[in-house]
Order: structure tokens, then C-alpha cells, then sequence
């Protein structure tokens, strides 16, 4: 990308929290094999604390905490992620007006035939997988109709490519998954697969969490984004309606 066509400023969102992660949560304590739920990933929805957790970040921007608002949102096709962003834009976040575009490369990351299960699930039912995992790492890992890191991190290479084309100079914001965070901060930032397993490793980014980017045109040799704030819970923690959720990213069907 030349320095002409990077985003003014760049904000990275996970969706509020979901249906799937509290269902996700509650079979994980009762010890279940399977997530028990009946929608496909791309349809389930924010849980009522999620679409709280939504309203807050766009409270946030509005009130000019955010650092600007963006003049174009990118969003994952899943239902959980579009709410999020329709939720942020009505609460004052954006203009009324603003249009949501769904980008398919910004999809949750896929488990194949893993999906929906818990870690119980995927030792007693995938054992072998579970061993793949271990030896080849989650960086790296891709169980079978799923697909690794490495794959996510392909189609967001390709994402940004048509940021880049399209919105150069322009303030945008992207919301997707937590994997999907993850995978660009590897990407814009040149990290190595130990640097990013190791900002995974610190710990889980918190559902409408912050991760922000600004231009800078001394960054490199053509300039670059340069990360401002990293899975900042201000907006949440700010709320009287709501309180911060942190999903792990599980190796199976985490739906987060």
C-alpha cells in the first residue's frame, strides 16, 4: 500500500456479546460435549447484554471519545457483528445515514467439522484433531472444512488491499470477531506468529472493545498505521446499562 491510500484512521471492533458465547459459557460449566444451539453461526444474534455493550460504544464516540467517527464501516456478514455495528451507528457513533457494508473476508473464523463443539466435546469426539492442534498450534491448525489463522489471515490481506483501493485518507472502522482483531493486528503490524500468540495468549479481547490505528507518515519508508490503543473497554466500562464480557477463543465452535 503506498502512504496515499492508507486510512486516515483505522479502528478494529469484536461485536458485542453474542447468544452463542453465554450458551458457549453455560456448556462449558455443565461439563457438554456440544454447544446447544440451533441457528447457524452466521445467525446468531447479540445476546441483551451485547446489544448494551453496542450502544455504549456508539455513546462513546459520540461523545467524542473515540477519536473521530468513521465515515465508513466495514462489517462481518454475521448477525451478531451487522447488529453491533447498527446498534454503535443509532446510538450516535456515526451518522444516521452511514451505510453498513458486509464484507465476507471479515467472517468469524471457520471450525469445520469442529463447529459447535466445547473442549469436552473436542477431546471425547475429534481427539485426533485435538492432537493436531497440539502439535501444529492454532497459528497453524486447520481442522477439516475449516479453516487455520494462516487462512483468515489470507482473506484479510485481500480485505485490506480493498481498503486501501477504496478508502485511502478516510476514517474507517471494522467490525468482526476476535480472531479477525488478532489477524490484523499480525498483518499491519509485521508481527511473527509468536508475537501475535503472544498478544492471544495475554488475554481475550473484550467484546466492543477498542483497537485503534492513525496514519503516520513517518512510520517506514512510505508511511503506515501506527496501533494508538489496543482492546480498550473504556466505552463499556463507561456505561451505567452495561459491563465488559471477554469470550476466550476456544480452539471449536467458540462463536465469538
Amino acid at each position: 500500500m503506498s502512504a496515499s491510500r492508507w486510512p486516515s484512521r483505522l479502528w478494529l471492533i469484536r461485536h458485542g456479546q453474542s447468544a452463542g458465547n453465554v450458551a458457549r459459557d453455560a456448556a462449558t460449566a455443565d461439563g457438554l460435549h456440544r454447544i446447544p444451539l440451533d441457528v447457524r453461526d452466521v445467525d446468531v444474534p447479540l445476546s441483551s447484554l451485547g446489544e448494551d455493550q453496542s450502544r455504549a460504544l456508539g455513546a462513546w464516540f459520540a461523545r467524542g471519545q473515540g477519536g473521530g467517527v468513521p465515515d465508513v464501516i466495514l462489517s462481518s456478514p454475521y448477525l451478531r457483528a451487522l447488529d453491533t455495528a447498527r446498534l454503535f451507528r443509532d446510538a450516535g457513533g456515526a451518522a444516521s445515514d452511514e451505510a453498513i457494508c458486509s464484507d465476507e473476508r471479515l467472517r468469524e473464523k471457520e471450525f469445520g467439522i469442529l463447529d459447535g463443539l466445547t473442549v469436552a466435546g473436542i477431546h471425547a469426539e475429534a481427539p485426533q484433531q485435538a492432537e493436531f492442534r497440539r502439535l501444529l498450534g492454532k497459528f497453524y491448525h486447520r481442522p477439516p472444512g475449516g479453516e487455520s489463522w494462516c487462512d483468515v489471515i489470507f482473506r484479510l490481506r485481500a480485505l485490506l488491499d480493498t481498503v486501501s483501493l477504496h478508502h485511502g485518507g478516510r476514517n474507517v472502522m471494522i467490525v468482526g470477531h476476535q480472531v479477525v482483531v488478532l489477524c490484523l493486528r499480525y498483518i499491519l503490524e509485521n508481527l511473527s506468529e509468536a508475537d501475535i500468540l503472544a498478544i492471544d495468549q495475554a488475554g481475550d479481547v473484550a467484546n466492543c472493545s477498542v483497537t485503534e490505528y492513525a496514519y503516520d507518515p513517518t512510520s517506514g519508508k512510505d508511511g503506515g498505521l501506527t496501533l494508538v490503543r489496543y482492546n480498550v473497554t473504556a466505552p463499556v466500562e463507561d456505561s451505567a446499562a452495561a459491563r465488559v464480557t471477554r469470550a476466550p477463543d476456544a480452539m471449536v465452535g467458540a462463536r465469538g
